[in-house]
């Protein structure tokens, strides 16, 4: 097998066009599209100049993932055009998007990729497909060569030889993206790539965008983390219900003009502010271990009391909510809620005795993607909508999916909605929604922002001051640490795997916190 990394581009066009040499490298024109009860997308323009990196943003529900979706492919029933370097392009399949130099990231790694296979063979996988319908052997070594030649140019030490299902999130998303690069890419759509990764994973990923940049490489990029569309992106377009709002070159648009642009509305303080009685100690771990990745830890959380669980990626903060959810097979430590020692191997167990668990991975962990709203909404006390034990009260489950969805402004065409068509944010709502109906005590959030708007995460804080307001433990696990200081009363801080110090927060600050996130605190 060739050790290049270069593929046929050759670009589907138009016989009847004549390019245009002088066009931007991508042209959407008046991009229309339907769905059944919703119209996502009207008369949408997007403009892409090679060698640039362009923001793409917009409220959850918006319509970018849409936009990206028609430019990969995955769409075909929709009214427009698509031109690349200045020639009309039809495409009509992911197929079609590839040949003509078009890569796409997704947020929601997991989904695509394959994780028996090893890392080698996931990034080398389109050239595998392709090379089998040639002939029936593979060069393996050839493969690895490849696959760590890419992962050398992306300065990511990985083992090639590896298995997908043995990497952490971070390292998965660097899969993805050196699989994006195998082919000769000419447009990189990123979709919420930073929020898996460290600061210093940011660092590399930003370092190999502006390489490609350099090569020519239009690169799009969606995320809701504002700073770092500042840094990394020249211009910026912004989506808000299925319609373009406003491009431009995003020096000329400050963060709080581009909030208004997004929500239709000045922003309002992001942190609610609610009066809240903290009463006796609750809820207790104690000498928390899970097999290299937690050690030791212990923490309390009072009535009405939100903690905070701060700590960088790969610092233990999702092992540790895992752990006490009873989620890790590996785990061990002993847990107390109102005094009394809780016995729980499975998270049926923890449900049971009072402790749920909003994931980090909520397309894996926390919601059914291809069932209805409703279904999910209503799957955790199933036996509530039953009569006589075993017949389904459509009706009553129709109802309170309804009052769910109204409660917390879930945007949805109605409660028969597969959650799989809905926004990333739209679907954090479902996988916190569905815990409402069970009467817990101690209310565990995992990541609970991740790739969700500035109107979505105030929803979410309103959600949590609530749950704190009614008198349950909230533990808020986050490596945003703006987050950290915004909701929380307490804060335990996490360095690989152990606490390295517990704070009260508003004693605190963001930079003190990240010391001891950092290991500061050791020396």
């Amino acid at each position: 097998m060739s050790s290049s990394i270069t593929a046929d581009t050759s670009v589907k066009v138009d016989p009847s066009v004549i390019a245009d040499l002088s066009a931007p490298l991508l042209q959407m024109k008046q991009i229309t599209i339907t769905f059944p009860g919703v119209k996502a997308l009207t008369e949408v323009d997007f403009k892409l100049k090679a060698g640039t990196a362009h923001a793409l943003i917009g409220a959850n529900g918006a319509g970018k993932s849409t936009l990206m979706k028609i430019l990969a492919g995955a769409y075909d029933h929709y009214d427009g055009e698509i031109w690349i370097e200045g020639q009309k392009a039809k495409i009509s399949s992911p197929k079609d998007a590839k040949e003509l130099g078009v890569q796409v990231v997704y947020q929601e790694v997991d989904t695509a990729l394959i994780h028996n296979l090893t890392v080698a063979e996931n990034i080398m996988l389109d050239r595998m497909v392709h090379d089998m319908g040639k002939r029936h052997v593979i060069n393996w070594k050839g493969l690895h060569q490849e696959a760590k030649a890419i992962l050398d140019r992306m300065n990511i030490r990985i083992s090639t030889h590896k298995l997908v299902q043995e990497l952490t999130l971070a390292e998965k998303q660097m899969v993805l993206i050196a699989r994006s690069i195998t082919k000769q890419c000419r447009i990189l759509v990123l979709d919420e790539p930073t929020a898996p990764l460290s600061h210093n994973e940011t660092n590399r990923l930003f370092s190999l965008v502006r390489k490609l940049k350099s090569e020519g490489v239009g690169v799009i990029f969606i995320s809701h983390r504002l700073p770092e569309l500042y840094e990394i992106c020249d211009e910026i377009t912004i989506l808000r219900d299925g319609k373009r709002i406003v491009s431009d070159r995003i020096a000329n648009l400050d963060q709080s003009e581009v909030v208004e642009h997004m929500l239709d509305a000045r922003m309002e303080q992001q942190f609610p502010h609610k009066k809240r009685t903290i009463g006796e100690l609750w809820f207790e771990a104690h000498g928390i271990h899970d097999r290299g990745k937690v050690h030791d830890v212990s923490l309390h959380i009072r009535q009405g009391e939100i903690v905070g669980l701060a700590g960088l990626v790969g610092a233990g903060k999702t092992e540790l909510c895992r752990a006490i959810f009873g989620a890790s097979k590996t785990s061990s430590g002993e847990l107390r809620l109102h005094g009394r020692k809780l016995r729980i191997s499975s998270p049926y167990d923890a449900v049971r005795q009072g402790i749920v668990l909003v994931p980090e991975e909520r397309r894996r962990e926390g919601v059914f993607v291809d069932e209805s709203v409703s279904v999910n909404l209503t799957a955790v006390v199933l036996s509530q909508f039953c009569r006589w034990g075993s017949w389904l009260s459509p009706a009553k489950e129709k109802s309170t999916s309804a009052m769910i969805i109204d409660n917390l402004g879930i945007k949805t065409p109605n409660e028969r909605t597969k959650v799989s068509s809905l926004s990333g944010g739209n679907q954090q709502k479902i996988a916190i929604g569905k815990w409402l109906l069970v009467d817990a005590d101690v209310y565990i959030f995992d990541e609970p922002t991740k790739g969700v708007d500035v109107g979505a995460k105030r929803d979410i804080f309103e959600l949590v001051e609530d749950l704190a307001g009614r008198g349950k433990c909230v533990l808020y696990a986050s490596s945003e640490l703006s987050e950290i200081i915004g909701i929380t009363d307490r804060v335990y801080v996490m360095y690989d795997g152990s606490i390295m110090k517990e704070l009260e927060t508003r004693e605190s600050n963001e930079e003190e916190i990240l010391l001891y996130c950092t290991g500061g605190g050791l020396i």
